[in-house]
């Protein structure tokens, strides 16, 4: 992105392993990052990134010209924002939420920020742990198109793309609905790659093929399932770091919910999340979402 916001006091709140990093960044281009988290630890690397911890998210919030936050679930996000943030936030800043939440609940928090003159945006992000610590996210945001205007200048800061989805609620909508087709995809990628394999192609070969053909996908050439195929992925560290299954099927559940309540016919989503569930089921929800290729592999050996 080319346009950045000049140095200003910015309160960011959750600062777990893509938080720290977004925060991180934020303090590299030069901003005064006020920083709060419940974990002690988490306070630690932010101070020594650059931020201020501070000792609450009111704290944080106070005198903030963008207040930033990145949280599990959207009770989470709620609670914060009419507990703390709200409260304490000038009525001149914008309030971004990079959280991965349901459409109505950013759409609430939105609707209460506006009862009290204040700008608000949902912001979710793509890309994993690596790129918020690189700096190369993708946010899709959702709010007026003055609000974006404002927002944009701090996630350029933490990120290579800042798209407008729409009002309230779209950045939400296109997340869920963008990891319901990487979900699904890297099943349909990995189950290719085990028949693939099971059918004599050498894995290697059929990657080469695969991904100058029309089977290509992000899945595929960005994120092989297999280790020692394509570009380096959680594949090739035992399927650690990158994007947790669990946050995988978290996705997958909120575009699930989303989709029943608008009456859209998702077969490839639900058979996804159930898959995700099962993987989960077994134990590995740290494991990297590619590591499902483990669970499908052995069930063909059953």
């Amino acid at each position: 992105m080319e346009r950045s916001a000049a140095m200003a006091r910015v309160g960011f709140i959750g600062l777990g392993n893509m938080g720290g990093g977004m925060a991180a960044n934020l303090a590299k281009a030069g901003h005064d990052v006020r920083a709060f988290d419940l974990s002690e630890d988490a306070l630690a690397r932010a101070k020594a990134a650059g931020c201020l911890p501070v000792a609450s998210a009111a704290e944080a919030a106070q005198g903030a010209e963008a207040v930033i936050t990145m949280l599990p679930a959207g009770k989470h996000v709620e609670q914060v924002y009419a507990d703390s943030v709200f409260g304490a936030a000038d009525t001149g800043a914008i309030l971004i939420d990079c959280s991965t939440i349901d459409v109505d609940t950013a759409r609430r928090v939105a609707d209460a920020a506006a009862s009290k003159g204040l700008m608000a945006v949902d912001a979710p992000v793509s890309g994993g742990i690596a790129a918020a610590s690189a700096g190369t996210l993708t946010f899709m945001v959702g709010g007026s198109d003055a609000a974006f205007e404002r927002a944009e200048l701090f996630l350029s800061d933490m990120g290579k793309a800042v798209i407008h989805a729409g009002g309230n609620g779209a950045g939400q909508a296109a997340k869920i609905c963008n990891n319901m087709l990487l979900g699904a995809t890297m099943v349909a990628t990995c189950e290719a790659f085990l028949l693939a394999r099971k059918l004599g192609l050498d894995p290697q070969t059929f990657y080469d093929i695969s991904s100058v053909s029309s089977g290509q996908s992000w899945s595929m050439t960005s994120y092989a399932p297999l280790p020692g195929v394509g570009p380096k992925s959680p594949a090739d560290n035992d399927y650690q770091g990158g994007f947790a299954a669990a946050l995988m099927l978290k996705d997958l559940k909120l575009a699930m919910e989303a989709a029943e309540t608008v009456h859209a016919d998702t077969p490839m989503g639900a058979r996804a999340a159930e898959l995700y569930a099962k993987f989960a089921d077994e134990g590995h929800s740290g494991m990297d979402f590619s590591g499902i290729i483990t669970m499908l592999e052995a069930r063909d050996r059953n």
